[in-house]
């Protein structure tokens, strides 16, 4: 069985926003899916205080096993980074490896603030934690410039819930850590966004695989051939060596 690209999109995007990358993956032959995690986009009328990374972790889980999906490259955009941590905590078996794109990379135990606090900055008193605002020019909307995309993107975003910030994310299951891990950097970005260093090694013990894409956050939008060469690059060599018969 070949590799299958699940591509989970970050905090207020929906699975949308991987639409320029998809037909360059699917050129090659791997199936792709883009899931719309729970309370976004044209579930956005679900979005409740209860709403939060466990109800997303199910999301994911459950396309994987309701497809049967195998040899799983994994990739969390953001915030979907507690979500691809998690789900390889519940079934790591179907996951061929983890790619952290840009995203929040947990420990056990930590949440989305303890991973990256500023967002609790935004949350204020209620319960819904809105989009980030447009930023001046490089950074634009999530790193997103030209107002065309912009005007498109702006049709995706909706508010998440605090709870997806909040919940913990387990990582107690010993055959996670066997699933290597790739990261990619996006390296426009606003000053107060430091990501945390990559460790020198994996929790498998192969060195870090660490690359850097020059795009804003959303490379997705902006960069999708240099992003979708990235993850068929990184899904190659996992495909060779773990087919299925």
């Amino acid at each position: 069985m070949s590799i299958t690209y699940v591509l989970v999109h970050g905090a207020w995007h929906t699975g949308q926003a991987w639409a320029r990358v998809v037909p360059r993956l699917a050129a090659s032959g791997r199936p792709v899916f883009t899931p719309t995690l729970t309370g976004y986009g044209e579930t956005k009328h679900l979005l409740t205080p209860e709403v939060g990374l466990r109800t997303h972790t199910a999301d994911v889980v459950r396309l994987l096993v309701e497809a049967d999906l195998h040899d799983v490259v994994l990739v969390g955009h953001s915030y979907a980074g507690l979500v691809i941590s998690a789900v390889a905590n519940e079934v790591p078996e179907r996951i061929a490896r983890l790619v952290f794109l840009d995203a929040m990379v947990p420990v056990h135990g930590e949440n989305g603030f303890d991973v990256m606090p500023i967002p609790r900055s935004m949350l204020g008193t209620g319960w819904r934690v809105p989009p980030l605002p447009e930023l001046p020019a490089p950074f634009g909307l999530f790193g997103v410039t030209e107002p065309g995309d912009i005007a498109w993107l702006r049709t995706m975003l909706s508010d998440q819930s605090a709870r997806c910030l909040e919940e913990p994310v387990a990582l107690d299951n010993p055959a996670a850590a066997a699933i290597p891990r790739t990261h990619i950097h996006c390296t426009v970005k606003p000053d107060g966004f430091d990501r945390r260093p990559v460790p020198p090694r994996q929790p498998n013990g192969e060195p870090a695989d660490v690359r850097e894409l020059a795009a804003g956050h959303d490379c997705m939008i902006t960069a999708p051939d240099e992003l979708a060469g990235l993850l068929l690059d990184v899904g190659e060599p996992v495909g060779a060596g773990s087919m299925r018969s």
